[in-house]
């Protein structure tokens, strides 16, 4: 395998000769359901839920809850976005108003609270993994099962923006937190959401990922309750199903609350052999869509 940035050869050094690639791990290719979850969870009403896998944020679990939901047969994925800041964070400092890192760029016109932020910047590579306080290092104390990582398609807004190394130092980012994980933990999963596309370019990146993550594949873009451009559905779906030959794990994320669309879209996912969950953009409850209830 081939490693290009800085930040991720530090880390080879650093921790020595260690795979990268997810080894094939049965519990990850067994899922057949799984609910995205990141505000309101109700730890108790999960763990009775029969679903496989469950993707919650930081903030709504501890190590307690964590372990309430392995004991209960679930996976648990921690939700981290790596292409943007969020200023609710625990790293988030009141400085940054006035005097902000070098990494930080403009607001998010879209989401409000999250920055756009120089990704491949060590000062902001460094608040994921290193210490104790780091984000990944947290993950890792809690005892998630693997990591979700958002934003992965910031890369695409610095190509536009005429940063022609934005993809492959994305990919190294991925790949270092990867490498750091696994050295702790050599099962521990590793699923970007979206930008799958990476992986036509990148073969080392999909030989690295547990699987993927994929939003509004068939319903909820450009707006949610509308169905997905054919063309575009057509084309995620040829690549995705490269993962899916590679023996990863892909998960189908929709957004839409119309009965006949729910129904298409989890018919059309598990046709293609992907997992799939229909929910609200918002990830605010725990969702059960009658007709498809986790089993």
């Amino acid at each position: 395998m081939k490693f290009r940035s800085f930040a991720i050869l530090l880390t080879i050094i650093m921790l020595g000769p260690i795979r990268v690639a997810q080894s094939q791990d049965d519990r990850w290719l067994a899922v057949n359901d799984f609910l995205y979850q990141l505000q309101n969870a109700d730890i108790d009403q999960i763990a009775a839920s029969e679903f496989d896998l469950v993707v919650m944020d930081i903030s709504e679990a501890d190590a307690e809850a964590i372990q309430t939901l392995h004991d209960s047969g679930k996976l648990v994925l921690c939700y981290m976005s790596i292409g943007e800041a969020e200023d609710y964070r625990w790293y988030w400092s009141d400085d940054w108003d006035s005097d902000p890192p070098d990494f930080l760029d403009e607001e998010n016109p879209d989401w409000e609270d999250n920055y756009k932020v120089h990704y491949w910047d060590p000062g902001w590579q460094a608040l994921f993994f290193g210490s104790e306080e780091a984000y990944l290092d947290q993950v890792l104390a809690l005892g998630f099962d693997g990591i979700y990582l958002d934003i992965i398609d910031a890369y695409d807004y610095y190509e536009d923006q005429g940063r022609d190394t934005a993809a492959e130092e994305m990919v190294d980012f991925v790949l270092a937190l990867a490498v750091y994980a696994r050295e702790r933990d050599p099962d521990f999963g590793v699923f970007p959401q979206n930008a799958e596309e990476l992986s036509l370019d990148f073969p080392e990146y999909l030989e690295a990922m547990t699987g993927i993550g994929v939003e509004d594949i068939y319903y909820g873009y450009p707006d949610d309750g509308i169905a997905s451009p054919d063309d575009w559905t057509a084309k995620r779906e040829a690549i995705l199903d490269q993962w899916v030959e590679a023996g990863k794990l892909v998960l189908t994320i929709d957004y839409t609350d119309d009965p006949d669309q729910i129904a298409d879209a989890y018919t059309r996912s598990r046709a293609q052999g992907y997992v799939p969950y229909v929910a609200n953009r918002d990830l605010d409850a725990l969702r059960i869509n009658p007709g498809f209830e986790p089993d």
